[in-house]
């Protein structure tokens, strides 16, 4: 009872002893409702009103060697003369200008409680001048990224202190500043981000090649000019058009290495010595980073939240529940911005949301769970719990005795483990179909509910008849009607088993191990449900195929599932606001609204058994109207594999985006073909630009690139 006052009220522990002096068990009961209401959760007691208006203003913002990058400001109205407010700023390549429909109900929540808001279009993309940056988190984006921190600090309505935050790119360019620590830079919010680009990112998921929906439609969009005047003029060819394409920068840079540790602080968080608040969504394939920056960041207070959402906003879920994140983010940023103490560091640093069972997807309107605060990570509590794969395809607590089990490689396996957007974060279709062609182990009914929570682990003994070879470790939930739920996995690319950066081929016949981290997760197993353990060698179309036809083996006896076992405990819950209902921003208007993820998404899945031909398609239409016209984008994509000849794989693209203005109409296209053979990636990717139908622009670039240990 003491400790509860201290805390919440700021009495001392020798003001609490003084109390002791005067209490009657009269008053002991009415100073028992008093600290009932004093030990409501901060974040409830504390919520800020709104408060002021808001308005957006376009300005330019002068980096050192002259170029401008374009600013939509969005500043509070209502307040006294000459207020000075704490900014904060999102700093991306995704044209604020079309987003300012997005932005707006985005922004108001913290411009009425007091913030400047600030989205600035990177160099070269959207309004902003000069070149297009040569690729993700460059050099130049970083230090014209502390020239802006440095700018918005000095302006007359600023207070001199500067946040960041930011979904995705807005989460990783905020974390990468953080490490840089520019000295305005007070505090940062990282929603659905990593601080690991070659292992977590689009490009290379878990070590192994991947072609994103992302990669191809972007390499488009960085082509195009400003809203609302589009000017085709030849320094748009120069600096937009005619660049080359991100994706061959990343494609040429199959292994970890210096490219990507640019960017990343996974071996470096004792750089980052400014607060940094981490969320992340138990769907979205960026989730492993929030435990990891709680345990390792250890020079600034760190705070962090782990939802069921996935590769979206906190504050409109998919899928639910969602909650407000801005009111935690507001009352991060009062404590560092304005200098106000809002209890925030008071709390426990991480809360949870634990995952019950729900059957498979690849829809889920609410995720079943329960929130909890954990005090950090890792919780101390967890116990690792041992299972061996047996002899018979069950999961036992005791080893057995060492044999021999034996997959066939088929390449085309795996869609149902990928999901509709292909990677480790979907809410997946039922695993039937991919564990039928995998090395399947499933417990004994479980006598007891069971909770993990963590990094479960699938070390392995394995070998191969090949001399590449990629291993899949899934993780399951078997419903006693038979359904298969995933709740995690990841893969290995064998190549990688001793390092990333300097990989070797697999000696055939030749055994050795695996310790496969699977992905960050929550889940309760109910009382008469199985674990199940599900092993095989391709997820595609999310991975890309090793070339040689192959048989692997699994050897049991070492061969176990480490699974993180949380004993229950009564912990504090988060009171955390439902979302809040934002303004609609007038004059836009969606007309085609496009899928979930607003990427391409698997459709449809055919395969010929006969021929061994599988072929996979994606697809995605969105359409807006804005005040200057309508703006409607067009993406499908092609995955083609060969059961019988692995080696030749293929990706086929095209993205197209449509501007109609009054009198004139745009389209920018492209066609992108990637494939493989035993040796190589071919690559080949043509842009087009018409107006009025007319063509106005052709650019093309064909590179055959070397397959290393891919």
């Amino acid at each position: 009872m003491a400790y509860i006052l201290s805390r919440t009220a700021g009495i001392t522990q020798r003001s609490f002893s003084l109390l002791n002096m005067y209490l009657t068990p009269r008053n002991t009961l009415f100073l028992l409702l008093i600290l009932a209401l004093l030990a409501t959760p901060a974040s409830a007691a504390t919520e800020k009103p709104a408060t002021y208006g808001m308005e957006i203003q376009t300005i330019w913002i002068t980096m050192p060697d002259g170029i401008r990058l374009s600013a939509d400001l969005y500043m509070p109205t209502g307040g006294k003369a000459g207020e000075k407010f704490p900014v904060l700023l999102e700093y991306l390549p995704y044209r604020k200008h079309e987003a300012r429909s997005r932005n707006w109900p985005l922004y108001s929540y913290f411009v009425e409680r007091g913030y400047a808001m600030a989205a600035v279009d990177i160099r070269g993309t959207g309004n902003s001048e000069g070149r297009l940056i040569p690729y993700e988190y460059s050099e130049i984006e970083q230090k014209d990224g502390e020239s802006v921190i440095d700018w918005l600090s000095r302006q007359p309505w600023s207070n001199g202190r500067v946040g960041m935050f930011g979904i995705s790119w807005g989460g990783f360019n905020s974390i990468q500043m953080a490490a840089r620590n520019p000295p305005a830079l007070k505090a940062i919010v990282a929603i659905d981000a990593t601080e690991d680009l070659y292992q977590d990112d689009v490009h290379y998921m878990d070590g192994i090649m991947h072609l994103d929906s992302w990669e191809m439609s972007m390499d488009l969009d960085n082509s195009r000019p400003g809203a609302p005047d589009y000017r085709i003029d030849d320094d748009n060819f120069r600096n937009r058009f005619d660049t080359e394409p991100w994706m061959l920068t990343y494609k040429n840079r199959q292994r970890d290495g210096a490219f990507w540790d640019r960017a990343s602080v996974r071996d470096r968080y004792g750089d980052i010595r400014i607060p940094t608040f981490h969320i992340g969504g138990w769907y979205d394939g960026y989730r492993d980073s929030v435990p990891r920056m709680l345990e390792h960041v250890k020079n600034a207070p760190v705070k962090a939240i782990v939802g069921a959402w996935n590769h979206t906003w906190p504050n409109e879920p998919y899928p639910g529940p969602g909650m407000e994140w801005r009111r935690e983010a507001v009352r991060w940023f009062d404590q560092f911005l304005k200098g106000e103490d809002t209890g925030i560091l008071d709390e426990p640093r991480f809360a949870v949301f634990v995952r019950n069972w729900h059957g498979p997807g690849p829809h889920l309107d609410d995720a079943p769970g329960a929130w909890r605060y954990e005090d950090g990570w890792p919780v101390a509590r967890i116990r690792d719990e041992v299972l061996y794969p047996q002899d018979n395809h069950t999961l036992a607590v005791a080893p057995p005795a060492e044999t021999t089990h034996r997959l066939r490689y088929i390449p085309s396996v795996g869609f149902e483990a990928g999901g509709p957007v292909m990677w480790w974060g979907d809410v997946a279709h039922d695993q039937r179909g991919t564990d039928a062609f995998s090395l399947v182990y499933d417990s004994p009914p479980l006598e007891q509910d069971l909770e993990i929570l963590g990094f479960p682990r699938a070390k392995l003994t394995v070998a191969a008849d090949a001399t590449r070879a990629n291993w899949i470790a899934r993780l399951s939930d078997v419903a006693p009607d038979g359904t298969v739920t995933l709740i995690t996995g990841a893969a290995m690319n064998g190549s990688h088993r001793e390092s990333a950066r300097t990989p070797a081929a697999i000696v055939p016949g030749e055994p050795f191990d695996l310790d496969i981290e699977l992905h960050f997760t929550s889940w309760v197993f109910p009382k008469g449900h199985r674990i199940r353990l599900a092993v095989n060698n391709a997820q595609w179309p999310m991975l890309w195929p090793t070339p040689e036809p192959m048989t692997t083996d699994l050897k049991l006896g070492a061969s176990r599932l480490v699974l993180p076992v949380v004993p229950y405990e009564k912990r504090p819950v988060p009171d955390y606001a439902p979302p809040a209902k934002d303004p609609v921003f007038a004059g836009v208007e969606s007309i085609e609204s496009g899928t979930t993820s607003g990427y391409g998404e698997i459709s449809s899945v055919e395969h010929d058994p006969q021929t061994g031909r599988a072929v996979a398609k994606a697809t995605n239409e969105s359409g807006t109207r804005y005040p200057w016209g309508t703006e409607r984008a067009f993406e499908t994509i092609r995955y083609e594999i060969n059961d019988k000849a692995p080696a030749d794989a293929k990706v086929t693209g095209t993205h197209r985006m449509e501007v109609e203005l009054p009198g004139r109409k745009l389209v920018w296209a492209a066609e992108l073909t990637f494939s493989s053979d035993r040796e190589n990636f071919h690559y080949s990717y043509v842009r087009r630009l018409t107006e009025n139908g007319k063509p106005v622009r052709e650019k093309t670039w064909q590179q055959t690139i070397p397959r290393d240990y891919q």
